[in-house]
């Protein structure tokens, strides 16, 4: 059963990437691509674009949008493999494409298989060794990935690696000078939220007084003993 699954969800990959195989296009996955504005994607996936995340507003705009795949048929040809998509924005201009793989599709599969796989979309790539670590920019305090193997190019890099939270195989396609300017600015927003964080538990405090004060008031000239 193992080795069927195995079998089928390589076919999946090569069948999807087939169209593609010539121009080893490392700006696009599937039917998204890299640069599309938040407004179009989401008309893609049937969603709100008022849905997005927003991670951070200055000095860039910082805004993630997910996206789960619908489940095909069990007697379709084609299985989905995909467990979640994760579309980064920067300034409304999509700049990475994280994707998780479902663990049941890709149960037993060996980091040589994913390669593989991967690589009858993207063109040959090496293995790293040792695998090197993945970092990520929008949380801080999130473990760093192991990268399996990178396909790139002058403009973009395509990153195959290995959950250790999720315990599944990962791809992030992503803009390498928009990742780098994300980065900063994500860089450069975390900075300032910790500057400002006294002010805010200042102001917060301040407010909640304020708040409990108007609630006294009105209750003191309310209240019946």
């Amino acid at each position: 059963m193992k080795m069927i699954r195995r079998s089928a969800f390589l076919l999946v990959l090569v069948l999807l990437s087939t169209p593609l195989l010539s121009g080893q296009d490392l700006s696009s996955y599937r039917k998204f691509s890299l640069g599309a504005s938040l407004a179009a994607l989401s008309k893609q996936v049937g969603q709100d674009p008022l849905r997005a995340d927003l991670i951070h507003q200055r000095p860039a705009l910082i805004q993630q949008l997910r996206y789960w795949p619908i489940e095909t048929s069990p007697y379709s040809a084609r299985s989905e493999s995909v467990s979640q998509v994760v579309f980064n924005f920067y300034n409304g201009e999509l700049y990475k494409i994280s994707v998780t793989y479902d663990q049941e599709a890709t149960e037993g599969l060996t980091d040589d298989d994913m390669v593989q796989a991967i690589s009858a979309r993207y063109g040959t790539a090496p293995r790293l060794y040792p695998d090197i670590a993945l970092p990520t920019s929008t949380d801080e305090y999130a473990p760093a990935e192991k990268i399996i193997a990178r396909w790139e190019d002058a403009g973009n890099s395509v990153d195959l690696f290995r959950s250790s939270s999720l315990n599944s195989f990962g791809l992030a396609i992503f803009s390498k000078k928009v990742d780098a300017q994300a980065d900063a600015s994500i860089a450069e927003s975390m900075k300032l939220e910790k500057q400002q964080a006294p002010q805010k538990e200042i102001d917060r405090q301040k407010g909640e007084a304020d708040k409990l004060e108007a609630a006294r008031l009105k209750n003191v000239k309310a209240f019946r003993f």
